[in-house]
């Protein structure tokens, strides 16, 4: 008998099915926070009173001594958007230790994925500007990031039954997105590096590190390590916002065999999420995006000038076509190579849908923005325009695209859904695959190819 083919978008296990839905519905809250605040921005910056948001953005708080007098704007994406990125860190290192990506061949395809949806934006960025102005190729990663709070917004908004293995697949795309980028502003945007404090960040880290290794979880003595590792990190040279990566990897995932094993219940890493996801999706995401988003486009030619600019225009096609390309492109060479095949509920228009969506960039691509041009410069504000427009483009069409497979997600939805057994399991998911991961009674052993929960922490 041959083995089957493995399967693109195979359901994951109800567990991880559930979790995520509970990811998903704080992080569509905290995108409805953000395009508030990205509206609202706009809409002050190019009022009569449009000087006044400029001062707000420009006023400069902290401590001069300790190079610390930063404007609000600054403290907005240097400080916040670390707790973001605590938090998208978090979420990746459970997934891969403890979620249905710790198979190697599920997380293949994000990974694949995030790689190709990075590198095809930044090579269609650099084609529109080779020639352009002086320093315009400094933004060839503007494009390459997708906003996952914004993302999914978008996603409740269109109101659609999206299978829950192609919402995973987004949510952990935009994760290792996310990741990855803040990789390359770490080694393309460090404009001057000191080893010294570079070096004394590992200090407090390392202490972090160890402290929520044997389970301490008191703000009094974590918080300030942060902090302080924040603040050597920014000190460096090297953009603060790694500091909150790597704290986050320094976190354990799931319980020791001393504390009761994976089965008896969160580990440390589930507690941080949970208590600071709300922050960084409710406060951290959307705050930036007010101080991020207010460009002054000087009326109809201005914005029609900066729409002709070959920094926006890059940013634009980069995002709704270097995106579709990239992760749809992706896909189906992970497809092809590995002789996988799409789940057969599913159908390419899905992940066009889906690859559509990661073009929504928002957050990381003005941060992006900023280090690669300065916050008062032309390029800049061509830069943001070329974002919006990019991101309500990619918007639009990916809804109309899903709004036209709505009906089929819906009747996929009340199939799944149609029989439930009394432990709440759909049937759907109720085969020996998952038993384990819901029964704790089943003493079977797990499938071929299946590997057990981690027993100790990592």
């Amino acid at each position: 008998m041959s083995n089957p083919s493995p399967t693109l978008f195979g359901r994951g296990s109800w567990p991880e099915a559930q979790r995520i839905a509970s990811v998903l519905r704080r992080e569509t809250v905290g995108g409805a926070l953000l395009l508030a605040g990205a509206a609202i921005a706009l809409v002050w910056a190019n009022s009569p009173w449009g000087e006044a948001y400029e001062t707000l953005r420009d006023t400069r708080v902290g401590p001069a001594s300790l190079h610390l007098d930063l404007t609000l704007g600054t403290w907005a994406a240097d400080g916040l958007l670390a707790i973001f990125f605590f938090v998208a860190g978090l979420e990746l290192k459970r997934e891969f230790v403890a979620g249905d990506l710790r198979e190697p061949h599920r997380a293949a395809l994000p990974i694949a994925a995030a790689v190709g949806g990075m590198v095809v934006p930044a090579l269609i960025f650099v084609l529109f500007n080779l020639g352009g102005p002086e320093g315009s190729l400094r933004g060839w990663a503007i494009p390459s990031a997708t906003d996952i709070a914004f993302a999914l917004a978008v996603l409740a908004v269109i109101s659609t039954h999206l299978p829950s293995a192609l919402r995973t697949f987004l949510l952990t795309l935009a994760v290792v997105d996310d990741l990855l980028a803040i990789v390359v502003i770490a080694i393309f945007y460090t404009e001057s590096l000191s080893l010294g404090s570079l070096a004394l960040t590992l200090v407090p880290l390392a202490v972090f590190g160890v402290l929520v290794q044997k389970r301490i979880r008191s703000w009094w003595l974590l918080l300030p390590l942060a902090v302080l590792t924040w603040v050597l990190m920014h000190e460096s040279g090297v953009h603060a916002t790694v500091a909150g990566v790597l704290l986050a990897f320094t976190v354990p995932v799931v319980r020791s065999e001393a504390a009761g094993g994976p089965d008896a219940g969160p580990g440390l890493a589930e507690h941080f999420e949970h208590r600071l996801r709300p922050l960084s999706a409710g406060v951290a995401v959307p705050v930036f995006a007010f101080f991020s988003a207010g460009v002054a486009v000087g009326g109809m030619s201005g914005l029609g000038a900066s729409l002709g600019d070959s920094i926006a225009v890059g940013i634009m096609v980069g995002l709704v076509l270097g995106k579709t390309i990239g992760i749809t492109g992706a896909t189906w060479l992970v497809s092809r190579f590995t002789r996988a095949e799409l789940d057969e509920k599913l159908g390419w228009p899905d992940v066009i849908g889906l690859s559509l969506l990661g073009g929504i960039g928002f957050t990381v691509s003005l941060l992006i923005t900023e280090l690669a041009y300065g916050a008062e410069s032309e390029n800049y504000d061509h830069a943001k325009v070329g974002i919006l427009a990019g991101t309500v483009a990619a918007a639009l069409l990916a809804t109309v695209l899903l709004r036209l497979r709505n009906r089929r997600y819906r009747q996929m939805y009340e199939e799944e859904q149609r029989d439930v057994d009394q432990d709440g399991v759909p049937d759907a998911w109720d085969t020996v695959d998952d038993r384990a991961d819901h029964d704790p009674d089943w003493k079977g052993a797990p499938p071929p190819g299946r590997t057990v929960p981690p027993s100790a922490e990592s």
